[in-house]
């Protein structure tokens, strides 16, 4: 072990009240005693709160996919894939990398001729990826919850079908998480190569220009147009028609959705044809989760419309004052094309320029796909899966095994098919479910578990810092490096008022922020605060038109609340790893977005 260390995974304590919560997920999400040997650190970025049971899924297949693309079909030479735990409820990773040289080479020949061949074909296949997800989204939507009556309809006779409806319980659950796998090992496939081009770039930059910062590298591919940001542009032409139909005045700020939808209702035609340009959007366009697609309880747009109608009214009033809501995309090519300009002519040779050219013509060829498979995979695919998940609780509520359809979300996968299991033996026989007095007491104390363990604070990081963390990709997208592992050891010598993190997107600001622990109060948020929060989310895009700056405790130049800064044109600081628990609701702060600085100017209350 080294002399500086977090705390080992055996060292932890037990959380009052939360005994017993290892039986929420699967024997190899735990820690095992050889663990205390490696580090780890919070995956807050994907997993900032407590994990349910049945939510477990969502770190066991993911990176299940992510590892098998990386390390088995496209042989990355330094990386094989990440190896994920579950402590207390919360995800912690680690990435195995591959240290023997001879290795390295010998999966580098494998590397350049299977990524070679995404790269070089990387448009046509890229249409072949469209086609597939939006199959696997078509046969999501597909899947149906067979209804079990006295008897099955006469045309399941009749048909000749040969099976019985209760079969189906199986068959679709199945389908659900078989789907749900296939959509994960699609996700991933371009995702890494993309990732990939974006390394080789950022370490040919950092070797040529040693004095460039990572965002000046980011900045070179912003003001692309991509598909996550079309949720939001669906809200801003609703707010120009609120606008064009006289309706602007039934927007106000912190009105009930459904007070606005009744009121709508009653303003006749220009109401209606409001109404209907809504539901017009909502598919496919409102599947957007108000998190990142990996917590049940993180709602989409259509299943909950407190976040579009949070934005609507802003845009509404800035639509009827003339203000032009596009994202400045023009300006950001712009600059993209003089920063790359100005950094290839410091190049010495025509060999360096040319090689500069290809790998950043690389990077913005795979940037659309970057940010727009999230819309399919994260949001559109994921919310109907928990849409459909969430069917099944209602059947097992229904048939009196549960009390609620939400319920199901605190059993493992493995656990709903016993379940499910007992109705279809039920309905079969005629007898009765013996499921209630099994499952009901275990969801009621998960329930309580849950509860306990959103007390705890995870420490960032486990076990002996390595000697170096040098990994570039969890640099970029977590933010991950020597600087951040000696703030979170406290070597820091900053005061108490200064918190530092990534210089994620330019510019200076002052505003009094807005702390935000859980995404479901995003709603909350208010014109012109700087919010603070574990990390955002693509499908904060209406927010960003409110707020003054970003701050972020996880996250790197390459993250998605990076990006999604740079394009909306607002200072952010990313990577701090702890300007949650130093900043509070009310403390007027500056952030400087050109130096990764968070400066507390003064305290809430304070004169």
């Amino acid at each position: 072990m080294t002399e500086r260390s977090f705390p080992l995974p055996s060292q932890l304590e037990a959380v009052p009240g939360a005994e017993g919560w290892e039986a929420m997920y699967p024997y190899f999400s735990r820690f095992q005693p050889e663990d205390d040997q490696r580090f780890w650190f919070y995956n807050s970025m994907h997993f900032p709160e407590v994990v349910p049971a049945f939510d477990g899924i969502t770190s066991e297949i993911p990176y299940t996919a992510i590892g098998a693309n990386t390390a088995r079909l496209f042989s990355f030479p330094t990386t094989m894939g990440i190896e994920y735990r579950i402590v207390n409820g919360r995800v912690y990773i680690t990435a195995n990398p591959v240290l023997d040289e001879a290795e390295q080479g010998r999966r580098l020949g494998e590397f350049q001729e299977r990524a070679g061949h995404y790269y070089a074909n990387w448009d046509r296949l890229y249409v072949g990826w469209q086609q597939r997800i939006e199959a696997l989204i078509a046969d999501i939507e597909s899947v149906e919850v067979p209804e079990l009556g006295e008897l099955d309809p006469i045309e399941v006779v009749t048909s000749g079908r040969g099976f019985a409806s209760n079969h189906l319980l199986r068959e679709e659950f199945h389908r659900c998480i078989d789907l749900y796998s296939k959509m994960w090992h699609h996700h991933t496939e371009f995702l890494m190569l993309g990732y990939g081009a974006y390394v080789v770039f950022f370490e040919f930059c950092k070797q040529a220009f040693p004095e460039m910062g990572d965002q000046m590298v980011a900045r070179m591919v912003a003001g692309m147009d991509v598909t996550m940001y079309r949720p939001d542009d669906e809200l801003k032409k609703l707010a120009a028609l609120a606008v064009d139909l006289d309706l602007a005045d039934l927007f106000v700020e912190g009105s009930d959705p459904a007070k606005v939808l009744a009121a709508l209702g009653e303003r006749g035609d220009a109401g209606a044809r409001w109404l209907a340009a809504l539901e017009a959007a909502k598919d496919p366009w409102f599947n957007v989760s108000v998190g990142d697609g990996f917590y049940h309880h993180h709602l989409s747009w259509a299943d909950d419309l407190t976040i579009p109608f949070a934005a609507l009214p802003r845009y509404v009033e800035q639509i009827a004052a003339g203000v032009d809501l596009t994202r400045p995309t023009e300006r950001l090519a712009e600059e993209r094309e003089r920063i790359a300009n100005e950094y290839r002519a410091l190049l010495g040779s025509d060999e360096e320029q040319a090689a500069f050219d290809q790998m950043l013509g690389l990077c913005r060829q795979v940037f659309p796909y970057i940010e727009s498979h999230k819309f399919y995979c994260e949001h559109w695919f994921t919310t109907r899966f928990f849409q459909k998940i969430r069917a099944f609780g209602q059947l097992l509520a229904d048939r009196g095994v549960l009390l609620a359809a939400d319920d199901v979300f605190h059993l493992r996968h493995v656990e709903v098919e016993d379940a499910l299991a007992d109705v279809m033996l039920a309905w079969a026989s005629g007898g009765a479910e013996l499921g209630a007095r099994h499952w009901q007491p275990i969801v009621a104390e998960r329930k309580r578990i849950v509860e306990a363990l959103a007390g705890w604070s995870p420490p960032p990081a486990l076990g002996p810092v390595p000697e170096a963390l040098n990994d570039p990709a969890v640099k970029m997208l977590w933010g991950v490096t020597d600087e951040t592992v000696q703030t979170w050891l406290g070597d820091d010598e900053d005061d108490e008022d200064t918190v530092k993190g990534y210089a994620a997107s330019p510019g200076i600001v002052e505003g009094v922020a807005r702390v935000l622990a859980n995404v479901n109060d995003i709603g909350s948020i208010r014109e012109g605060e700087v919010l603070v929060c574990p990390v955002t989310a693509p499908s904060w895009g209406p927010v960003f038109g409110k707020i003054a700056a970003a701050v972020s405790d996880i996250g790197g130049t390459m993250s998605h609340a990076a990006i999604v800064a740079r394009e909306y044109g607002m200072p952010a600081v990313v990577g701090t790893g702890q300007a949650t628990f130093r900043i509070r609701t009310g403390d007027r702060v500056r952030v400087d977005g050109d130096r990764g600085i968070v400066t507390i100017i003064a305290r809430e209350g304070s004169a």
